[in-house]
């Protein structure tokens, strides 16, 4: 799964893993606001790894949690989805709009490559995403697989990004592309 190949994501392993960070997800979504010391053992538990400094607004999706990595100083707001079937890592200092959708996985195109033919779920297919440093993703965005985006990039609301954005540049649209180079 990791290394990008077709894989059977009905395999026991990954359904038991996929069901453990279900209920460390819905624990999150559902503790209390105010209760940091339970937010912050959760978190140990259902994030790869994370910095200093990160806030997390509930609620959260997750696949599996555990290929999420987050640097220093991050914030994250509501209603985000981390389908995270490969590394999703997101920067320092980086901030992401509610509702944005990091989709580490797909499934080929092709139907007889798609389908297992003995009730398994879909094959998939997984890239990593990866997030630079000072990066400001806009409410409802939609990241697909294998993009990096540059550092201090700033990418607009609702946009969806298929290719790699460089660093400082402002990003819009569907798809997402450079409309303003940020250095002067």
């Amino acid at each position: 799964m990791l290394n990008g190949e077709v894989y059977n994501p009905s395999d026991p392993e990954l359904i038991d893993r996929w069901h453990r960070a279900k209920q460390l997800q819905k624990e999150y979504n559902n503790c209390d606001t105010l209760d940091g010391n339970k937010l912050e053992s959760i978190l140990e538990e259902l994030i790869g790894d994370r910095g200093d400094n990160v806030w997390i607004t509930a609620p959260i999706y997750v696949d599996y949690g555990e290929n999420i990595y987050i640097g220093n100083n991050v914030e994250i707001n509501m209603g985000c989805t981390f389908l995270d079937c490969n590394k999703i890592t997101i920067g320092d200092n980086s901030g992401i709009g509610p509702n944005v959708q990091f989709y580490a996985v797909g499934h080929p195109i092709n139907a007889q490559e798609r389908l297992s033919g003995n009730g398994d779920l879909w094959k998939s297919n997984s890239a990593p995403i990866t997030i630079g440093k000072n990066v400001w993703i806009g409410g409802g965005s939609i990241i697909l697989q294998g993009v990096t985006i540059g550092n201090n990039t700033t990418i607009g609301a609702g946009s969806v990004v298929t290719k790699d954005i460089p660093s400082n540049v402002l990003a819009v649209g569907n798809p997402c592309k450079v409309i303003k180079n940020l250095t002067n």
